[in-house]
């Protein structure tokens, strides 16, 4: 038994640096997450007849438009194991399962991550209003890891299960939005502050709790059933 979690790390990291090789040989899901996300910021942009925005506005055209851009990443997760064999492959594997759901988890947050380091510039630059300090953009980074991580085990559960379906992209959507739902409602609400015409605010500590209870909660979950759901 005290080998177990060692190995399982290891396979963990086996996958989830095969995951990243392949993105980085083969650009696909990071190119069309960040098109996504520059795209959506036009159409706001012409949809809201604003030059810029501010307070609880950015925070909602930020916070939709890197959810919807993370169901391009959720969608695209299991494609290629599902399609190329590898998912059998290592359900047939001698290590826990539990090691594929650590790898995809930590892919999808390094994805996210990645799309983010453009995404969230390019919104301050297009579309924000007062632009936050030093001390702001600090606390945007605490609030995006925050829901990063419900998103990524959210979107590893829900992929999952989409994978085994033929409608996976329709799956995909129907099933991530409304988990999703509290992490943009959470996200939203602790990000306005920062973006309010009066200069950056305090962070709202009951929605920073919320983000970390739905991480923790989810982390959990996931980690019980996910054994079930990539059973064929």
């Amino acid at each position: 038994m005290s080998a177990r979690p060692p190995a399982t790390l290891a396979a963990a990291r086996a996958v989830l640096a095969k995951e990243l090789r392949l993105e980085r040989r083969a650009p696909q899901t990071l190119v069309a997450m960040a098109l996504y996300s520059s795209t959506a910021y036009v159409v706001f942009h012409f949809a809201l007849a604003r030059d810029t925005v501010d307070g609880s506005l950015a925070a909602g055209v930020l916070w939709v438009t890197l959810t919807l851009a993370a169901l391009l990443g959720i969608g695209r997760l299991f494609v290629s194991d599902r399609d190329e064999g590898g998912l059998e492959g290592f359900l047939l594997a001698p290590v826990d399962r539990s090691a594929l759901l650590l790898a995809k988890a930590a892919a999808l947050l390094a994805f996210l991550v990645a799309v983010q380091l453009v995404a969230v510039p390019l919104f301050a630059i297009l579309l924000l209003g007062p632009a936050p300090g030093a001390g702001g953009w600090l606390r945007l980074v605490l609030v995006l890891l925050l829901a990063d991580a419900g998103i990524a085990v959210v979107g590893t559960l829900v992929a999952a299960i989409a994978v085994q379906t033929r409608a996976r992209d329709l799956i995909t959507s129907i099933m991530a939005l409304p988990l999703l739902l509290p992490v943009l409602i959470a996200a939203s609400r602790a990000t306005a502050p920062l973006f309010a015409e009066a200069g950056a605010g305090a962070l709202a500590g009951r929605w920073l709790a919320i983000l970390g209870l739905y991480d923790l909660l989810f982390a959990l979950l996931a980690w019980a059933l996910f054994d079930y759901l990539v059973e064929d």
